[in-house]
């Protein structure tokens, strides 16, 4: 009879295990019954970079990379993206449901009220170099949060934790912004609550002299799809750093520091920025198909294309593709999506990069819409980080409520020296 479990025989010994089954995987721990002798430590799994390991078990986000489905807490992100708001979809994600009329408006004034920073904070952005990386100055200024709000250490009190969700979601966008307006020299704009999370972004990057900003709403709209999109993504590079780090009951702002440090890796947060550096060398749409024979000759890398877990097109790419001609109707067509789009159309049609399964990804796509808006390509990173944090607080929230965590230690397969004598400094060989 069929049963969940796996019979293993360890042909070293003969003997035979049987380890359960449970929602597809085993227990990495049940293998180090495993052994060879008594003072043998057990059977380890060697799993460079988690390609198969499960980390945790969680409810917020589901990918089923063959046939390109993303779902947050169980809905689609084609009906997130068309029908809520950021701010409704990061209640989504931290609360398991979909808020009621009175709950959204409560999580929004409570996230609101939560935007302004300590004015030392502002003093604190005005002591980096004027060219500093915007990415750096959020990052440090998420990590500085920890010294103000010395409450948030107290990681295992339920409303302590609710408290630093609302400080941080409301005042990620006001450091971004700080940092954005800080590379330009110009002076820092105050969080307006009348307008909305993505609208009073925009406020406080763009307003100039005017006494109430009005965000353009086709791109107030865009920026706020494009946050929905951002928002989680199961576990990830930064979203594995913030579990981790966090794992050892360190505030989240302290652990959040790691996971904008691991988003601002270039085959991270920065991967928008190498798509949209290589549709400028690709130049014009006539050369895409000499781009494309030097990409399967080895002479190129395409960028934009593949996915660590999706096998099928990303179900984000269709939407932001949708979403930057509306922006384009504003703020003029930028030229590089002719060249994205014809790029994309002969990629599909040609085996090799069928049979590869490169299908276009959600940075693919998004770096011409920031472009468009007029971002420069190093706040790209910076715009991703703004609306994972609700993730990462998710991730962090779950987690903490997780009777099974523990903190994060990783094992090691030890392929150094064996014990050897000390030797004194006259007698050593040349390394």
């Amino acid at each position: 009879m069929p049963s969940d479990d796996l019979t293993i025989t360890d042909n070293r010994t003969g003997q035979t295990y049987t380890i359960p089954i449970k929602d597809g995987a085993i227990r990495a721990i049940d293998l180090r019954q495993i052994k060879t002798a008594e003072d043998d430590f057990g059977l380890l799994s060697y799993d460079p970079s988690f390609e198969n390991t499960a980390s945790c078990r969680s409810a917020i986000t589901f990918i089923d990379g063959d046939k390109g489905i993303l779902r947050y807490r169980g809905y689609p992100i084609e009906e997130l993206a068309e029908k809520s708001s950021y701010l409704e979809v990061a209640y989504l994600l931290v609360n398991g449901e979909l808020p009621r009329k009175k709950e959204l408006e409560e999580w929004t004034y409570n996230v609101a009220h939560h935007t302004l920073v300590h004015e030392n904070i502002r003093k604190f952005m005005d002591g980096f170099h004027h060219d500093a990386h915007p990415m750096g100055m959020l990052l440090t200024g998420i990590a500085a949060l920890s010294t103000f709000y010395p409450d948030a250490k107290n990681v295992t009190e339920p409303d302590e934790r609710r408290m630093q969700i609302y400080r941080t979601i409301g005042k990620i966008p006001t450091l971004a912004a700080f940092a954005y307006r800080h590379r330009l020299g110009m002076y820092y704009v105050y969080p307006d609550d009348d307008l909305s999370y993505a609208g009073n972004f925009l406020n406080m990057l763009f307003k100039m002299g005017e006494i109430k900003y009005k965000p353009n709403r086709v791109i107030e709209r865009a920026l706020d799809v494009l946050f929905i999109l951002h928002a989680d993504h199961e576990q990830n590079c930064s979203t594995n750093a913030m579990r981790s780090i966090a794992s050892s009951n360190v505030d989240p702002y302290s652990a959040m520091a790691g996971a904008i440090g691991a988003l601002s890796g270039p085959l991270h947060g920065g991967a928008n920025q190498a798509a949209l550096t290589m549709l400028a060398q690709i130049g014009s749409k006539d050369k895409v198909w000499d781009f494309v024979k030097r990409v399967k000759q080895g002479e190129e890398r395409i960028m934009g294309f593949g996915h660590r877990v999706y096998k099928n097109y990303d179900p984000r790419a269709k939407i932001i593709r949708r979403i930057a001609e509306e922006v384009f109707e504003t703020t003029g067509r930028n030229p590089l999506i002719d060249i994205a789009v014809e790029l994309e159309h002969i990629a599909l049609q040609d085996d090799y990069f069928v049979e590869r399964k490169l299908y276009p990804n959600v940075d693919f796509y998004s770096g011409i819409i920031y472009q468009a808006i007029g971002f420069s390509v190093d706040m790209y990173p910076v715009l991703f980080a703004i609306p994972r944090t609700s993730g990462w607080l998710a991730q962090w929230d779950e987690m903490m409520r997780d009777s099974a965590t523990r903190i994060a230690r990783p094992r090691q397969i030890y392929d150094g020296e064996p014990a050897r004598p000390y030797m004194p400094i006259g007698k050593r060989r040349s390394s």
